[in-house]
């Protein structure tokens, strides 16, 4: 079979190769690949040498983002051949420590966990896979293609919960939402919103194109500047932008931070601290990864999504063979897609 294997900063070596087919161990689901999303961690990794190949290897299989169909599975469990899954990225440190042994690896104490395709482990960007059945996410089959989807919902997902629990700390019943970026996560962060029945407010610096009209087809404003954004009960910042992250704590009651930035400039810090968080009783929390709770959450809100909306965010499906291109920025890229077959 063939995978789209990498060594991470070194983005020469990227490349298709032959990959001996995965020996299934007792009681692993056997899966046919179908698609992969490429996201901007997959970037990082074979351009800035991001993440860490299996112990012994200079590089590994890529990709985080699944989709598959199963081929086999265990007699007598929940999975059945032609069932469609998402595969879960992170696995648990071996101790485990107490958030890994609930299966809250995103909250992992000791940072010994593995993630396919990032840390340690090979990713999902080859033709046929395995995984125990406690890490393959059954979708709804209507879902088809859509069910690549999974892994950046479950960010969200989780995102929301922690954004609710901080509610609930501030006895605040949430109303209206303020999203930044237009990117997959910023959208779907904004349909898990428009689900929950709130008013949706969504930040990009795009001023036409796909962004806005997926924006507005949930309901939702769309702003091209945070000027036009109202103070709001919850923000969820999906940019990492240090100015929008600012904006988004100005704004909210309750701040998620999902982004990450490289920009380490002045940052006003002593007024964010002293005036905004403390006399307000502000709430910022960051979230990064899922649990498998999160993971469930997500199968179940892209159940309930409308198909058309949801197509909407695959802009590009590339095949494998050329799944370097994927890397590549188009103006109105949202979520790239590399095909397995």
């Amino acid at each position: 079979m063939k995978a789209a294997h990498v060594v991470p900063g070194k983005p020469e070596l990227a490349e298709v190769v032959e990959w001996d087919e995965p020996v299934p161990a007792d009681g692993e689901v056997q899966v046919e690949g179908l698609l992969v999303g490429m996201c901007g961690t997959d970037v990082e990794i074979v351009r800035d040498g991001f993440g860490t190949p299996p112990p012994g290897k200079t590089g590994f299989v890529l990709f985080h983002e699944s989709l598959g169909r199963v081929v086999a599975a265990p007699m007598g469990g929940d999975l059945v051949p032609g069932d469609l899954i998402a595969g879960v990225v992170r696995r648990p440190d071996t101790v485990p420590c107490s958030a890994c042994a609930v299966d809250a690896w995103d909250f992992c104490q000791n940072g010994e966990y593995t993630e396919r395709g990032i840390k340690e482990l090979d990713g999902y960007g080859m033709q046929k896979w395995s995984v125990p059945p406690k890490y393959a996410i059954k979708l709804d089959p209507t879902l088809g293609d859509l069910g690549v989807l999974t892994e950046p919902t479950s960010i969200v997902a989780k995102a929301w919960e922690q954004a609710l629990l901080n509610c609930r700390r501030a006895h605040l019943v949430p109303r209206t939402v303020l999203v930044t970026g237009a990117g997959p996560i910023g959208l779907l962060a904004a349909l898990l919103a428009v689900q929950r029945g709130l008013t949706v407010h969504v930040v990009d610096r795009a001023t036409s194109g796909r962004k806005p009209d997926l924006v507005r087809g949930l309901g939702a404003t769309y702003h091209s500047t945070v000027d036009t954004v109202p103070e709001v009960d919850v923000a969820i910042e999906c940019t990492g932008v240090a100015e929008l992250v600012w904006e988004a704590v100005r704004r909210a009651a309750v701040t998620v931070l999902t982004g990450l930035s490289g920009d380490h400039g002045t940052f006003p810090a002593e007024r964010l601290v002293l005036d905004d968080l403390v006399l307000h009783n502000r709430s910022v929390v960051g979230s990064v990864n899922a649990g498998l709770a999160d993971w469930h959450t997500a199968a179940d809100a892209l159940a309930a999504a409308d198909r058309t909306w949801l197509g909407g965010l695959i802009t590009r499906r590339v095949p494998l063979d050329r799944f370097v291109d994927a890397m590549e920025r188009r103006p109105d890229d949202v979520k790239v897609v590399v095909d397995l077959a």
